[in-house]
């Protein structure tokens, strides 16, 4: 019987969801069939099965797994067995006996990048009794939260209370291990417990999955509020995503000595706790602030020729190709040929090295329902303007869909941001680390300009390029920027690469 296990999918994740399982328990799979769809904070795929037999799944659907853990069998056979009815069994004997061994339980490495971690919540008491591989506590890293299982029967003694932190290889507790389980302790066999609403109550009704825990903590509701669907009534990350806040209302009286004031709004407040993704951000903002000499130039460009352009050949441009002519084509041509003029706006610092990259890699800013994200445009230099914007709209499809993967996010040599597709007028970009410099694009606004002589009125766009002056000095950024600004009012340049 082959075990199938969580696949390792980066160095940051340290959990999956299982998003749905596509086959049923006692199916009969074929080999490289896929059985289940997992989903990261980053990303989703499809899990395939390594041979053919029957499948035994051992993890529910909704289930927050860690990476490396068996979800489910696959028996050799070609006829699909019918699941084991549900039984309980009372343990065999009354009183555990201490064995005199002791198992230390230490923070387990995470993530190459992760240093230290969080004890979120106890899930059992000190002095209670674990099971072996029994969740005993969520841990909580600043990329994501994971489970702890015990690793070996026994009495609890824990060491590290909650919301303490401690590093990788940190004493969080104790087992005092003996043989043996309590008599008030029963095992069932693969029959799944029943949901919430029904049967007995566990420690899973109505406690969230971690991945649905950070969401409700995000959206600032409590567990309370909200109706688990899960296995045993466990709140899963789509009842959390469904989850609406609800905001009591509440009266107060005014003292009797203080005039009443009439007012049509409320004056609730609460406190929410930042989430980890959040407080990663926070120090990373920081540190870019600290950490780097950032600067930022502007420019404005009249965008009438490259509007022009587009509106007489977009119809024919789509007929063609099938994808849309919008700006980032436009923009992502004129920054590659800059950044072959001006290679140090292309170049990152490695210690007490310059690393001079001799291609572009463009980052490109995408608004998703999850947040901002910022796919890589690889070897943009070397690609078509229909091949560009093939290449965004790709990205931000997988983007909205939740699918891309870590590698279509990683690296990157210079970033684009467009802040003018939510009304932005100017605004001062920060450095996307370790890149050098990043291009901010903003609204377009018909502004007086002088042209020959003339007063007209022109379409404007103020770009900002933001740098870091220990790498690119000042006369590089704004002949940079120049020269985009030259390639766009003379869009027939990028086409010629003149």
């Amino acid at each position: 019987m082959a075990q199938v296990k969580v696949p390792t999918v980066g160095e940051s994740i340290t959990e999956v969801t299982i998003a749905n399982w596509l086959k049923k328990d006692g199916d009969v799979v074929k080999m490289d069939e896929v059985i289940a769809e997992l989903e990261s904070d980053k990303a989703t795929f499809e899990l395939t099965a390594p041979n053919a037999g029957v499948l035994k799944i051992s993890k529910a659907q909704g289930e927050v797994v860690p990476i490396g853990t068996v979800i489910c069998e696959i028996a050799e056979g070609g006829a699909a067995t019918t699941p084991t009815p549900k039984t309980e069994t009372k343990a065999t004997e009354a009183t555990p006996k201490a064995t005199g061994g002791v198992k230390e339980m230490k923070v387990p490495a995470v993530g190459e990048s992760i240093t230290e971690v969080t004890i979120s919540t106890w899930l059992k008491k000190d002095g209670d009794f674990v099971k072996l591989d029994e969740v005993i506590a969520e841990v909580e890293s600043d990329k994501a939260t994971f489970e702890l299982p015990a690793e070996a029967n026994g009495i609890l003694r824990i060491v590290a209370k909650e919301k303490t932190t401690l590093p990788i290889g940190g004493l969080i507790c104790k087992i005092e291990i003996t043989e043996g389980v309590p008599a008030t302790t029963t095992t069932t066999t693969s029959t799944p417990t029943s949901k919430a609403g029904g049967g007995d109550k566990t420690y899973a009704s109505g406690h969230p999955s971690p991945a649905a825990a950070k969401i409700l903590e995000e959206k600032g509701i409590s567990s309370s509020q909200v109706s688990g669907t899960g296995v045993s009534g466990r709140i899963t990350k789509e009842d959390a995503t469904k989850a609406q806040v609800s905001t009591p209302k509440t009266e107060t009286k005014a003292p009797a000595s203080a005039p009443v004031i009439a007012s049509g709004g409320g004056r609730n407040k609460r406190n929410e706790k930042m989430t980890s993704l959040r407080k990663t951000i926070a120090k990373r903002l920081v540190s870019v602030k600290n950490e780097t000499a950032m600067l930022t130039t502007f420019n404005e460009v009249d965008m009438k020729p490259v509007m022009d352009l587009r509106s007489k050949y977009k119809d024919k441009f789509k007929e063609k190709y099938g994808v849309g002519l919008g700006f980032m084509s436009f923009f992502t041509k004129a920054v590659c040929i800059a950044l072959k003029e001006w290679p140090a706006v292309n170049a990152q610092i490695n210690g007490d090295e310059v690393i001079y990259h001799d291609y572009c890699d463009v980052s490109i800013a995408v608004s998703t329902p999850r947040g901002l994200v910022v796919p890589v445009i690889r070897n943009a230099e070397s690609l078509s303007f229909e091949q560009i914007e093939a290449e965004v709209v790709r990205l931000a499809t997988k983007g909205r869909d939740g699918k891309l993967s870590i590698d279509e996010m990683q690296g990157g040599t210079f970033s684009i941001t467009n802040g003018g597709v939510f009304g932005s007028m100017l605004s001062t970009p920060i450095l996307n680390p370790p890149q050098s410099a990043i291009l901010g694009m903003h609204n377009i606004v018909e502004r007086p300009v002088v042209k020959d002589g003339q007063v007209v009125i022109r379409p404007i766009m103020y770009l900002a390029l933001s740098y870091d002056h220990r790498i690119v000095d000042g006369r590089e950024s704004v002949s940079f920027l120049v020269r985009v600004k030259e390639l766009l009012e003379d869009p027939g340049r990028l086409i010629l690469g003149v």
